[in-house]
């Protein structure tokens, strides 16, 4: 069985096409599939979409960096990290890549959800792009602080960046999930990441709708895909797909205590 620990529901709730997802899914054998939050209509479906399915989707809300200039209500979040159906808070985390403009009110936003992921003991689901230093400054604070389990303080998803700063992310004591990005023709060095993870580390994502992986490009990302990045990763790490399918569930069900 495979667990997608990353999937935006946003597009599919809104056009219709949700139950032919979820039905994909389970024909590729992804029965669980953790809704990511961002914004505060994000964070609302997540949860009522983990209402709707329970024990098949999984909520998690949070402020994206995108929501920096905005002005996110932290009460509103508070009430969501409080609900027993959101697992994680996020995602969350800095872009400089599309917005280095905005950098300080991002590093503002990211710390504030990170308090919050503290105080309730949620693990933080991380996006980060051109921020490696920022990144790892407020994840040292948040690790330092952190007194809940040792294993589920959180993700870096989607990950993108060298060995060195994967090294960097694994000894604060964050797990590392990759997407349909570690397909790609062009993604050499990250396959050397994918090969370097440790197994307890490893989870899988679709960051769906968003980089269907190789076959799948030029189509809409859907979480039945996330068989194609477990494949990728059994060639890489020469084991079998059932292999990473199994870790990486179980990997999934201890970060956001499944």
């Amino acid at each position: 069985m495979l667990i997608d620990t990353h999937v935006h529901f946003d597009r599919f709730a809104k056009d219709g096409t949700l139950p032919e997802l979820l039905e994909h899914a389970k024909e590729a054998k992804v029965l669980e599939m953790v809704a990511i939050g961002g914004s505060s209509a994000a964070n609302a479906l997540s949860l009522k979409l983990a209402q709707e399915h329970p024990g098949r989707i999984f909520g998690c809300a949070g402020y994206e960096r995108d929501e920096a200039t905005g002005a996110p209500d932290f009460a509103e979040l508070r009430t969501f990290v409080a609900d027993p159906l959101v697992k994680a808070v996020g995602e969350t985390g800095l872009d400089y890549f599309y917005s280095a403009e905005t950098a300080a009110a991002q590093r503002k936003l990211f710390a504030e959800n990170l308090a919050l992921a503290g105080e309730f003991g949620k693990p933080v689901v991380v996006h980060t792009r051109d921020a490696d230093e920022d990144t790892l400054a407020l994840l040292r604070d948040f690790s330092k602080d952190w007194k809940s389990d040792p294993a589920r303080l959180g993700v870096l998803h989607c990950f993108t960046r060298d060995t060195a700063f994967a090294r960097q992310v694994l000894d604060l004591g964050l797990m590392i999930s990759f997407s349909g990005i570690v397909t790609f023709a062009n993604a050499g060095p990250l396959r050397e990441v994918a090969r370097y993870v440790p197994d307890d580390r490893l989870l899988i994502e679709t960051d769906s709708p968003y980089l269907a992986p190789v076959p799948m490009r030029g189509n809409r990302n859907e979480p039945a895909f996330v068989v194609h990045v477990a494949k990728q990763l059994a060639e890489l790490r020469g084991c079998s797909v059932d292999s990473i399918a199994n870790l990486t569930a179980k990997n999934a069900r201890i970060l956001f205590a499944l």
